[in-house]
């Protein structure tokens, strides 16, 4: 299947049993909303998922961009990204978690043609608070489905406070041969499809509470989905991803994880400008910023010489094209280049202040020493790890 295609099946599943479809939002959160970026599917939901009526009724479905800072160091490995869609579907106080669990089981199987075989879960076990998540446990143990069950892995939440509970995680196998093992002891197992049951709300001081309305909260990666489904052994050879993967081994001639890095920051990048953010020193901005040194960084350690303004065209405008962005690629590429310039000045005249601190220290650098250098001359940590 194609990104569309998978799109189209999923939307099409919950619309034909009742879900409306919301409309995709930016990356840029509401005013007032505290977090930088949009995370999940959820996130613009959550006034709804607290109790407000949401206009469109009470199931949902859509598919959302989402940008997730925590997941940078990640980046590298053959799943995890920056930017990436989540498709989701919503019971706002509607259906309860295992009719979920049931119609994700069918999807998968039926819609997608999963060997229900390659199908792994895991869920809720328990802890001092709260007992086991025995509805999904017993609705996967009708339908066949081997179970692990977890801790703290398998209890989500929204921050330290608001609304919370017990997840299901669906996993498939993507190694060769028969499934080995369990999510937890092999790699292996993907995980693609969470189904979140959102019962309790905590409070500042730790006490659950049951919510007056419990909903239903799903996501499922496209681009793991993708994955699956074409049998690739990365997220990063998805059709998302082929145009910068061609272009960066064709200019630069990188690969492994150093390729999966700077195709995943630049295309990320070309999203966050794209949503109207610019480069800064705080917010939303730093996170622009940060996400193209880390290119820079990748690309000058074999070679001072590499330019961004060497980057081919044919993937930022497939990028904006398929998030429905109309950022002009000019503008966009004399940013790009404007940002290097200014990374250039920063290494030029941070580098003496580095080799001067580096020769009075003992060792390698420390946080304290990172603090220092930012705090005292301006140089982030990024910048330090360059020079």
């Amino acid at each position: 299947m194609t990104p569309e295609q998978i799109v189209r099946t999923f939307v099409d599943y919950f619309r034909e049993r009742g879900h409306a479809l919301v409309p995709e939002n930016s990356l840029i959160p509401p005013p007032g909303d505290p977090v930088l970026f949009t995370t999940s599917g959820m996130h613009p939901l959550t006034p709804y998922l607290e109790g407000r009526p949401h206009p469109f009724g009470r199931r949902l479905v859509n598919v959302q961009r989402c940008l997730r800072t925590t997941d940078l160091d990640e980046v590298g490995d053959r799943t995890h990204l920056t930017v990436f869609q989540m498709l989701g579907s919503w019971s706002l106080g509607d259906y309860d978690g295992p009719r979920s669990l049931r119609w994700g089981y069918d999807l998968l199987r039926e819609g997608f043609g999963i060997d229900p075989g390659r199908l792994h879960v895991t869920v809720f076990g328990g802890d001092e608070r709260v007992g086991p998540d025995l509805g999904s446990l017993e609705t996967w143990r009708e339908l066949g489905v081997p179970v692990e069950l977890t801790g703290a892995e398998n209890w989500w939440s929204n921050g330290p406070t608001g609304p919370c509970g017990p997840d299901s995680e669906i996993f498939v196998w993507t190694g060769d041969g028969p499934p080995r093992g369990t999510p937890g002891t092999d790699g292996r197992w993907l995980e693609v499809w969470n189904h979140v049951q959102m019962r309790y709300h905590r409070y500042d001081d730790g006490r659950l509470e049951p919510l007056r309305q419990p909903n239903v909260d799903t996501g499922m990666g496209l681009e793991r989905m993708e994955m699956v489904l074409r049998g690739n052994g990365s997220v990063f050879e998805g059709e998302a991803f082929e145009p910068w993967v061609r272009g960066v081994t064709g200019l630069w001639g990188l690969d492994g994880e150093a390729l999966r890095r700077v195709c995943d920051h630049l295309r990320s990048s070309v999203v966050v400008v794209g949503d109207g953010v610019r480069p800064s020193n705080t917010g939303r901005g730093y996170v622009l910023r940060r996400l193209l040194r880390l290119v820079l960084t990748e690309l000058w350690r074999a070679d001072p010489a590499r330019s961004l303004g060497d980057l081919p065209t044919e993937p930022v405008e497939r990028t904006l094209d398929r998030f429905g962005q109309r950022a002009d690629v000019g503008e966009l590429r004399d940013l790009l280049l404007a940002e290097e310039r200014r990374f250039r000045g920063l290494l030029r005249r941070g580098g003496p202040i580095v080799s001067r601190y580096r020769s009075r220290s003992r060792g390698p650098l420390t946080d304290e020493d990172y603090r220092y250098l930012h705090d005292t001359h301006g140089l982030p940590r990024e910048l330090v790890d360059a020079l």
